[in-house]
């Protein structure tokens, strides 16, 4: 190839345009800029008398223009990425269209035994807001385009044909659809201050923990030189499981290699699979592991009833529990780590008044996707913030279902588990609060578990825990009225506990921004101001992503996905509160077992670590059941969700009519809610399976 001339490559045979060589390196996603010198330059540069360079290399034109190419050459590649990506979004969801698999309600109504009517009725005023809206919009359209800008003092005036109906739309509008409105406003507006102190104030609390190193301090401490004058009482473990065998190989190793005697701890594995495959699967691993000597028992029971209430309760009912003092819980997916007795249990020790101490939880799949990440965010805040705070200030807190210890005395003394909500670990939590016994929230102590990966299992299990709150509210209320327990405590279990952040949170969430503030698009007599569509609720996202530093570039997804998941909370919520027949709905939440084979490895007892057979995790077994299992998420389809379809066409409806007035933050709040809630109800958040 012929050497370059001109500006670029200089002029044969002169110095004019002269600079220093480069050689760029095309190397993707980074390119460098290095620089070489020619021989020539050398002898140029060295000076006679001390060898030193004249000016060195520097910068000239040339180079800045190979790094402003490159520089755009990057930015371009940015473009056609995200062009790409746009492209394989729109046509994800297409096809999701095409498909047409919808959230099949259906289904549910045939395991719950619902009447369509009644479940169709609660989201039918949603269809009609929307065909509501769109009728309004182009009225609007209409009146704006054709110059209707009638004042409120011309309104009296008489006008003629379409203008005279315009006119008498905005008079009945100001007077009778505007003032009610506004009081529905107003009074969610006050809710949402009165919560958003609430976070605010338990935001501090957390921060003077923090600045005050507060810690809960087990009375009297395990004797670390000699291990067998320790602490170490009776304790039983359990692990209910329900057709989980993506899980069960993990959390059974896991739980057979804490770090306490073997004479006093016993494991049992409570399986209620309906699954004869799996039921062998898990047999044939607690044999495995008893061969090696661990003291464990499988115990399955042929009726479900009551699911994983039921299932505890009847492990209880066992009689061998009356020699031990103690019960870990930990659910399939949980694997606590081998010291996580020994940093629990010796709380319980000359404390005759704690009934339970809970660990938090750590996740490893949180960098997954997107839905994985915002649920970080949220647990987060729960554990280092609600839990951690609530166990200092009040010695209560709601039980998380598992990664806890509960004294058996306690269980006991408060009517041991019940079946008559979804959420039985609430239940029992309540019960021996209101029987005095105390709580402690470890934020230290960590057990290892999983995320739903998918939006449809990850809504399944708000739906469960949002309706259960409701139901024991319903149950609970006359004998938090009744117990003799101190007033300020009865106040914080109604007012904080339930009704303030059980009911109102769901409640405003969803009718303040995806009901109220769409119709004011449309009803511009009835005002919102923009504090409350904006500042405040990007406040308290920023409290509510601070335990989570790292999760900062997503606060504005996390603002707009807990809004869209309002709809399923306050449906839930609504479910639970009126018992309709949805609120006893449960499903177990999908696992993906996303524990490594190294994690398996370590777990094994020590002597068969390098073996395949015995209580060592079947790691060829895993890599089968994992193929299966992709094979078997071929044939799964993700879904169209109906309601979160209908009120984004309500909010992009309600944004282009904000545009139209020039409403400000109002518009860009709706559109990008909007979109959020059309992401999510065509299922392109979290796992995608087909």
């Amino acid at each position: 190839m012929a050497p370059w001339s001109g500006l670029w490559g200089g002029k044969a045979g002169g110095d004019a345009y002269r600079g220093t060589p480069v050689v760029v390196k095309m190397e993707n996603p980074n390119w460098s800029i290095s620089e070489i010198s020619s021989p020539e330059d050398d002898d140029e540069d060295i000076l006679a008398a001390g060898g030193r360079r004249k000016g060195g290399r520097t910068k000239n034109a040339k180079q800045i223009r190979w790094v402003l190419l490159l520089k755009a050459h990057r930015a371009a590649g940015c473009l056609a990425s995200l062009a790409s990506a746009a492209v394989a979004l729109g046509g994800a969801a297409r096809r999701r269209v095409a498909a047409g698999r919808t959230d099949a309600e259906a289904g549910v109504v045939a395991a719950t035994g619902e009447s369509p009517v009644v479940r169709s009725r609660f989201y039918a005023f949603i269809k009609a807001f929307l065909v509501v809206s769109l009728l309004l919009l182009a009225v609007e359209v209409a009146a704006y385009f054709n110059g209707w800008n009638l004042a409120a003092s011309a309104l009296a005036l008489p006008v003629i044909g379409l203008e005279s109906l315009y006119a008498s739309w905005l008079r009945f509008r100001a007077t009778y659809v505007a003032p009610g409105i506004q009081f529905l406003t107003d009074a969610c507006v006050v809710l949402f201050l009165i919560q958003s102190a609430d976070r605010l104030i338990q935001c501090l609390g957390c921060f003077y923990i923090h600045i005050k190193r507060i810690k809960p301090k087990p009375l009297a401490l395990p004797d670390v030189e000699d291990p067998d004058a320790g602490y170490y009482p009776m304790v039983l473990v359990q692990i209910p499981m329900c057709n989980e065998k993506e899980v069960y190989q993990q959390s059974i190793a896991a739980v057979c290699n804490l770090d306490w005697p073997k004479s006093n701890f016993l494991v049992q594995v409570l399986d209620d699979s309906d699954d004869p495959l799996t039921q062998t699967l898990i047999r044939e691993e607690v044999a495995k592991w008893q061969q090696q000597g661990a003291r464990i028992v499988y115990r399955h029971r042929v009726l479900r009833d009551g699911y994983k209430a039921g299932n505890l309760k009847s492990a209880m009912s066992c009689s061998y529990v009356k020699d031990y003092e103690f019960v870990a819980i930990f659910d399939a997916d949980f694997q606590p780590h081998p010291d996580f007795l020994k940093r629990t249990v010796p709380h319980f020790k000359d404390n005759d008044e704690l009934g339970l101490v809970q660990a938090r939880w750590s996740f490893v799949n949180k960098d997954e996707n997107l839905l994985t990440r915002l649920q970080y965010i949220n647990l987060c805040f729960h554990f280092e913030v609600e839990q951690q705070v609530n166990g200092v200030f009040l010695n209560f807190f709601g039980f998380n279902g598992t990664a806890g210890v509960w004294r058996i005395k306690a269980l006991e003394d408060s009517g041991g588990w019940m079946e008559r909500t979804t959420v039985e670990d609430m239940d029992i939590a309540v019960r021996a609060h209101l029987h005095g016994w105390k709580f402690i929230f470890l934020n230290d102590v960590e057990c290892q578990c999983e995320l739903p990966e998918s939006y449809e299992a990850y809504r399944k299990q708000q739906h469960r825990w949002h309706s259960g709150p409701m139901q024991l509210f319903r149950l609970c209320l006359p004998d938090i009225i009744k117990c003799k327990i101190a007033f300020w405590k009865k106040a914080n279990l109604i007012f904080l506990f339930f009704l303030l952040r059980k009911l109102i949170l769901p409640f405003y969430s969803f009718t303040l921004f995806c009901i109220i503030l769409p119709m004011t698009m449309f009803v511009p007599e009835a005002e919102l101001p923009d504090w409350v569509v904006c500042y405040i609720p990007a406040l308290m996202s920023l409290l509510n992503i601070l335990p989570s530093p790292k999760s900062f570039p997503f606060i504005i997804p996390y603002l707009l996905f807990e809004n869209t998941m309002s709809v399923t909370k306050f449906n839930a919520m609504i479910s639970g509160l009126f018992q309709l027949g949805s609120a006893y709905e449960w499903v177990v939440t999908k696992k993906s077992g996303r524990s490594s084979e190294g994690d398996l490895i370590s777990l094994a007892p020590k002597e068969l670590k390098h073996l395949k057979t015995g209580s060592a995790p079947n790691l060829d077994a895993i890599a089968k059941e994992q193929l299966a299992s992709k094979k078997d998420a071929k044939k799964k389809h993700n879904r169209i969700y109906k309601k979160e379809l209908a009120l984004s066409m309500l909010l992009l409806t309600a944004a282009a009519r904000s545009l139209l007035s020039k409403q400000g933050i109002h518009f860009y709040f709706l559109l990008f809610q909007g979109i959020s809630f059309l992401l999510v109800g065509l299922d392109l958040i979290g796992e995608q399976v087909q």
